[in-house]
């Protein structure tokens, strides 16, 4: 939405400017120069320094006011350099002077404004040290705003008033993130770099605060992880119709609003401080709530921390029907204390309850529970036993390809149905995404060499959302890159997050299929590697060293019994919809939709049943061609098999991997 415009006038110039915003920042965008000392252009202002002083009149009456931190709401008449601010700006230029006469940014401001006297109110205070301390606040700004800190800040008033630690000590909770010392105008501040040893510190210091300085400035207004975590993905997926409902069937639901990050802030965090994840990240997007009361299990009735919950932890719960923020809490604590995988279990168990609710099993198999979607207790129970080693629990802690075998077997399930409705590729369930509408998503996650995994989330958003790759080989060229990326981020023991959940504002032009790619933030991460290690790095490089390892995980996917074509065919649900009852709940919105324009295929006088074996059939279809295209474009063969070519080009092609390998050539 376009944000209301206000015709102001400046220096006897109309000019029309967007409402609310600071009145420096249009001066500075008409090339219009106002000195500034305490502004910088990644922190809230301040207004402390009153160098950026100018005159507004409104509504016939004039002030000086702090450009900085004036925000533009009405009319104006601004004047930056009547004889009133001109005045006004020597005479504190003056006093600055006369205190650090010899600090070169306080001598570049007093030439700007006319001082020339550094003697006029010279006094005891006068410091001579070139690198003294100007009492600017960066530092104190820096500290809390990058990494959501106050380890430093000002004590003291008038001329007393200085920069301390609490108590006047070395404050211990200070992690030597640099960020004050990165802002310091004067050099006051002064960083040790021999710590880790890196081969060029200022450029991993330039490229990192670039970053903070885009979590404090962005995050706020685009993903909002430093104020709810990943939770704020749950509000997205709803609205996109791509939360996980009811074992996939569904792509939002009216009580998702109970788990939103709404809710979850509002009611259950309790810790919105940095989270301790990795010191002096500034994203501090883990969440915590404290004090929960267990009504269930071996610590019922005791007070806990949980820490979460995270989005695919609330999504899971979404999955299994169960909308309830008491719940994904309980959940949330006893997985993560059990040591099993929030989104393991609760995609089995969104299994368990199709198959309860479509007759396959019943209260005989799951030791009398009645296991529907939003069953809550039963899903404790279910948990509680799992960690036990008793009962339903323990078939349910099997996983999904070990329950179908088993039902399939023992109470003659169709094996068609149960394979479409299992969520799950090489034994490992799907993580927390509907990617019904998303054929990159689909392929990504089921080629995923170790199980569908996070590789290839946003690929949604490009594919469906976006329409950044619409053909076969856009498509796998994306399904090249991104498990290479991410592959890369683990291999250095990086968090992807920083990348691409703050999208820098530049005017710069990206081609469609970058754009996704932040190609900025690649270049920081690039720019790390070097400041570490010494050696550059760019593309093509970085994707050649994650390829040797993502080949080698295929070939030891091969060597465990997966890894070929029959291993990367989906679940159908994955890709289309199982049941009439799924076709029906978006066939206007998509299905029918599709038939007609995309399929050429009238729905018109068609049954759901008759609709459901066409969308089947082309998806499919369209699911093979992408998932050759991908083949290909990673080197493989048809059935899925990195070639004896292809590992000799990474350098790879050791005996004993070709051994594995050798009979699929």
């Amino acid at each position: 939405m376009a944000r209301e415009k206000i015709n102001i006038t400046i220096d006897g110039r109309k000019v029309a400017v967007t409402k609310d915003t600071y009145l420096l920042q249009i001066l500075r965008d008409h090339g219009i120069p106002v000195p500034t000392l305490c502004h910088h252009k990644d922190l809230t202002p301040a207004g402390s320094c009153r160098f950026c002083i100018v005159e507004v009149e409104q509504k016939g009456r004039k002030k000086l006011v702090t450009s900085c931190n004036y925000p533009v709401r009405g009319e104006i008449k601004v004047e930056t350099q009547s004889e009133r601010v001109r005045k006004h700006r020597k005479t504190l230029a003056e006093m600055y002077l006369a205190r650090w006469p010899k600090v070169p940014v306080v001598q570049q401001l007093a030439a700007l404004c006319g001082a020339t006297d550094a003697d006029k109110f010279k006094s005891e205070l006068t410091d001579e040290n070139p690198q003294a301390c100007i009492l600017c606040g960066h530092c104190v700004r820096a500290c809390e705003e990058f990494i959501l800190e106050k380890i430093i800040d000002f004590a003291g008033r008038g001329i007393k008033r200085h920069l301390t630690m609490p108590f006047g000590v070395v404050d211990p909770h200070c992690i030597g993130c640099t960020s004050c010392a990165y802002v310091c105008p004067t050099g006051a501040i002064q960083i040790i770099d021999d710590m880790n040893h890196p081969a060029d510190a200022k450029l991993i210091r330039d490229y990192g605060m670039k970053i903070n300085a885009e979590m404090a400035t962005l995050d706020k207004d685009q993903c909002r992880m430093r104020e709810v975590g990943t939770a704020n993905i749950v509000d997205v997926m709803d609205a996109y119709d791509l939360l996980p409902v009811h074992n996939y069937k569904f792509g939002s639901h009216p009580d998702t609003p109970k788990i939103n990050s709404v809710t979850l802030k509002e009611k259950y965090f309790t810790q919105h401080m940095p989270d301790g994840c990795w010191k002096g990240c500034s994203m501090a997007c883990a969440k915590t709530i404290d004090g929960f009361e267990l009504k269930t299990g071996p610590y019922r009735g005791q007070r806990v921390m949980v820490d979460g919950p995270e989005y695919e932890t609330a999504a899971a719960c979404a999955n299994m029907g169960c909308f309830d923020g008491d719940f994904v809490a309980e959940f949330n604590f006893y997985c993560d204390t059990y040591g099993v995988d929030t989104i393991s279990v609760g995609t089995c168990m969104a299994f368990v309850m199709e198959c309860y609710e479509n007759g396959i099993i019943t209260q005989k198999e799951t030791g009398g529970k009645e296991l529907k979607f939003g069953a809550r207790e039963e899903v404790l129970q279910c948990l509680h036993e799992m960690a036990e080693g008793k009962g339903f629990g323990v078939e349910v802690g099997q996983g999904i390809r070990r329950l179908k075998e088993k039902w399939i077997g023992e109470l003659g399930a169709d094996p068609d149905f149960l394979q479409d409705i299992g969520m799950e590729a090489k034994g490992l369930e799907y993580s927390e995404y509907m990617c019904k509408e998303s054929l990159a998503q689909q392929v990504g996650y089921t080629m995923a060499v170790k199980g569908p995994q996070h590789d290839e989330a946003w690929l949604i958003f490009m594919d469906m959302v976006n329409n950044q790759i619409p053909s076969f080989e856009d498509k796998a060229e994306a399904l090249y890159y991104y498990p290479l990326w991410r592959t890369w981020f683990g291999l250095h023991g990086l968090c992807k997050l920083l990348w691409n959940d703050v999208v820098p504002l530049s005017n710069k032009k990206y081609k469609p299929q970058e754009a996704a790619k932040v190609p900025e933030h690649v270049e920081d991460f690039f720019k790390f590697h070097e400041g570490m290690t010494g050696i550059p790095l760019d593309e093509e490089s970085m994707l050649k060293q994650s390829a040797r390892v993502h080949n080698l995980q295929r070939v030891m996917c091969r060597m465990l019994g997966f890894g070929t074509r029959k291993d990367d065919l989906p679940p159908y649900r994955a890709v289309g919809p199982v049941t009439k009852e799924e076709y029906e709940s978006r066939a206007e919105k998509y299905y029918d939709k599709q038939l007609k324009e995309i399929m050429g295929v009238d729905p018109e006088g068609k049954s759901t049943e008759e609709k459901m074996e066409i969308t089947r059939k082309y998806r499919m279809d369209q699911y093979i061609k992408a998932m050759n295209a991908a083949y290909k474009r990673r080197g493989w063969n048809e059935n899925g098999i990195p070639t004896i070519a292809r590992l000799k080009e990474l350098g790879i092609d050791l005996p004993e991997l070709v051994e594995i390998i050798q009979g699929d050539q």
